[in-house]
């Protein structure tokens, strides 16, 4: 393990029943996301043989990726989670392509050496020590395949389809960073800053610089933000949501599922962490004279995806 990097434990530790909730609640990419790798990958002479997909969840993106594969394997560090994702396919040809199994991003156990495609990371990538990923990525893939590698990166109110909008959205922020700072670990950063200070083969972190130098080339980067600055513009784009819905979908972060373990009397009480957000959003939709009994809010959640080839 790298010196500097943190093991995440949450998401890890999940139940079958922590992951079908966050199965259930977590909102899916906007299928340009899948389009844009799948259309990158093969006009730059990647092949469509074999999927990995790491740190996979419930396997919603895996089942994405795979109707395009021959084959697809999906590995995350949580039994869990592994357990939700085989729960979830069904007897279609593209689960039939599908292997789900307990493994993690830094050894990509029972992956043979260039025999993947496509290797892939949504939303993970951060709870990763990435210099021994990508040692990985590099004895895994074929000449000519493709990291690709994505995550949300906040949610942004529509302040033109929201009341009060942008109070909502600095309110929103305020609470991320003093509420629920402290319930964030390390790895949280990277998605704030849009992947950015993520570690990538070219970086001085890399701990086996000869293996992965070689493997890839930086002039092969690809990098492209979502950051929800016109409409549409999203790597998630929400549906117009009520708070019951949008405490759902809070429920799966993993700084306010910290925050309930740290405060496990307060849960589902009025002093709840989401029930504290909820009342600070419906106070400034009606201060804008939002009716009680329809509170709504519309936006949805930029991101980053970065790609880069095998030579």
């Amino acid at each position: 393990m790298s010196a500097s990097h943190k093991v995440e434990t949450t998401f890890k530790s999940f139940t079958k029943d922590q992951g079908a909730n966050y199965a259930a609640h977590r909102s899916p990419y906007d299928t340009k996301v899948y389009d844009l790798i799948i259309q990158h990958h093969t006009a730059t002479g990647g092949h469509l043989t074999t999927l990995v997909d790491v740190g996979c969840g419930p396997g919603g993106a895996t089942r994405e990726l795979a109707k395009h594969f021959a084959s697809a394997i999906g590995l995350d560090a949580s039994e869990g989670m592994i357990a939700t994702a085989q729960s979830l396919l069904t007897d279609d040809q593209t689960s039939k392509k599908i292997t789900f199994r307990v493994g993690g991003a830094e050894d990509l156990p029972g992956i043979e050496a260039g025999s993947v495609d496509l290797l892939t990371a949504a939303t993970a990538a951060h709870w990763f020590d990435m210099p021994r990923f990508w040692a990985s990525a590099a004895r895994v893939l074929k000449p000519g395949g493709t990291v690709a590698i994505w995550c949300v990166c906040g949610s942004r109110i529509d302040p033109a389809k929201t009341p009060n909008g942008a109070a909502i959205q600095a309110f929103g922020e305020k609470f991320d960073d003093e509420v629920l700072g402290p319930f964030q670990e390390p790895g949280s950063k990277h998605p704030r800053s849009y992947y950015r200070d993520l570690v990538l083969p070219w970086s001085t972190a890399v701990t086996e610089k000869s293996v992965v130098d070689d493997a890839f080339d930086e002039k092969t980067f690809y990098r492209k933000e979502w950051k929800g600055e016109t409409d549409g513009d999203y790597l998630v784009q929400l549906p117009t949501l009520t708070l019951d819905v949008s405490e759902k979908i809070l429920s799966t972060a993993s700084s306010i599922i910290r925050w309930r373990d740290a405060h496990p009397d307060k849960v589902g009480t009025e002093e709840d962490v989401l029930k504290v957000w909820r009342r600070g959003v419906e106070e400034l939709l009606y201060e804008a004279g939002v009716e009680k009994g329809k509170e709504l809010i519309n936006g949805g959640v930029g991101g980053v995806l970065l790609m880069v080839k095998r030579t």
